[in-house]
């Protein structure tokens, strides 16, 4: 063999087996990696669609434990009241505030409708007249044929009314049955909440279960950082607004400013949302000037939450940029609608708390390490007690049988077992 053939035979062995440039194979690497992440991804979303009558009271009833169990401690250490007796009271208050509220706002609109029904048609007849006689000069019959067709399109659409009716009452249904789990559950997680975290990550390999432990305590406390300081958000945009509403003298302020306290636990768009109901009122029953004061107020309420409220308040309680936020908002209602924006930003804000603990960096120092909880898996109660009068059961069936064995003669030997006789 001559040095040319020596030199090409060397030079085709050291070629690669597949010549493909190294970012072209991180390339695919990272890309099966992130299909699969996707397709994960796309599963959960699927069973949360599927589960969402069970899913949504769920996590309601976090938020409402969060948010009830420092009371509940303070009337268990204070008040000397058993645990269960704190939740069932904490509970109860919680309903009678609510219910307060929502009676207060049922009231205010049951008294200003009529007026509002009135001043509508009063802004009705005024918008009219100034399409007919104002500078557009348009044709008065031409209006009223207008009136007459919008008039009739209703009345024809009465079968599509009813079938929303049908949809809206058994809307009505599944939101009751949806609020009755939630109080369930919240009452429940109130008195026996440690135990059910013990036995859910008592359920994960004995090596992982204490970090685990320690970052869900760490995200319970992002959790409940994050319902307070939205509870006070909305009441400050449901104050602001609420103010305004007032001074306008607009009927039905309390029904508004209720609505607009709900609506901000969206955190940007739920006040610019509810308070753009309070601007059509005012254009409906004030006119143009003070609908365009109204719009003032919603605006001046809105760059307070968000210049303000939102980066000190909301940013040190969850530890999100407001862009961040922002980005959260928008992908929760795309994917889920008002429910995936309404629990778009805690997820996020739990999900970043425990990740970061998971991977080396604790936002909560001063939680240490010294609350340890009994995580073994342990089955119900009524399930333990069953299991062990079953093992109890079998003991006493397993110890007969052996005391019989024990009394029965012995059988005489045979030639099977103990060889053939001697000669």
């Amino acid at each position: 063999m001559t040095e040319q053939e020596t030199s090409t035979s060397v030079v085709v062995a050291d070629r690669p087996a597949h010549p493909v440039p190294p970012s072209v194979q991180a390339a695919a690497s990272w890309s099966w990696r992130l299909l699969l992440i996707g397709a994960a991804v796309a599963v959960g979303l699927w069973l949360l669609a599927v589960t969402k009558v069970i899913v949504v009271p769920v996590a309601v009833a976090l938020l409402l434990t969060v948010l009830l169990a420092p009371f509940v401690t303070f009337l268990q250490r204070r008040a000397r009241l058993p645990r269960a007796l704190a939740a069932a009271v904490a509970l109860v208050l919680m309903l009678g505030v609510v219910g307060g509220l929502l009676t207060l706002a049922g009231r205010s609109i049951v008294a200003g409708i009529a007026a509002l029904a009135d001043q509508a048609r009063e802004g009705a007849d005024t918008l009219l007249t100034w399409l007919s006689d104002g500078p557009l000069g348009l044709d008065q019959a031409q209006l009223d044929g207008y009136v007459d067709q919008l008039q009739e399109t209703v009345a024809g659409s009465s079968q599509q009314i009813a079938t929303g009716a049908l949809s809206v009452t058994v809307t009505v249904g599944h939101v009751l049955a949806g609020t009755l789990v939630a109080l369930f559950c919240t009452l429940f997680f109130l008195i026996d909440g440690r135990r059910i975290w013990a036995w859910v990550v008592g359920l994960l390999p004995r090596g992982s279960r204490e970090s685990v432990h320690q970052a869900g305590r760490r995200g319970w406390v992002t959790l409940g950082a994050y319902t307070r300081t939205q509870i006070l958000v909305a009441g400050v945009d449901a104050v602001g607004i609420g103010l305004g509403a007032v001074l306008l003298q607009l009927p039905l302020a309390v029904p508004l400013a209720v609505l607009v306290f709900f609506g901000s636990f969206i955190p940007f768009v739920g006040a610019i949302l509810t308070g753009t109901i309070a601007v059509l009122v005012a254009l409906v029953t004030q006119g143009w000037v003070s609908a365009l004061v109204m719009l003032v107020i919603v605006l001046a309420v809105q760059q307070l939450e968000g210049h303000v409220l939102q980066p000190f308040l909301m940013g040190h309680a969850v530890s999100l940029h407001p862009v961040a936020v922002l980005l959260v908002v928008a992908t929760g209602s795309f994917a889920a609608g008002i429910v995936g924006a309404l629990f778009a930003v805690p997820v996020a804000a739990v999900l970043n708390t425990v990740v970061l603990y998971l991977h080396g960096h604790d936002k909560f120092p001063q939680l240490g390490t010294g609350d340890h909880v009994s995580i073994r898996p342990r089955a119900h109660p009524v399930l333990a007690r069953a299991l062990a009068a079953a093992a109890e059961a079998e003991s006493a069936v397993r110890a007969e049988r052996d005391g019989d064995r024990g009394t029965r003669p012995a059988d005489p030997p045979t030639a099977a077992t103990h060889g053939p006789a001697a000669p």
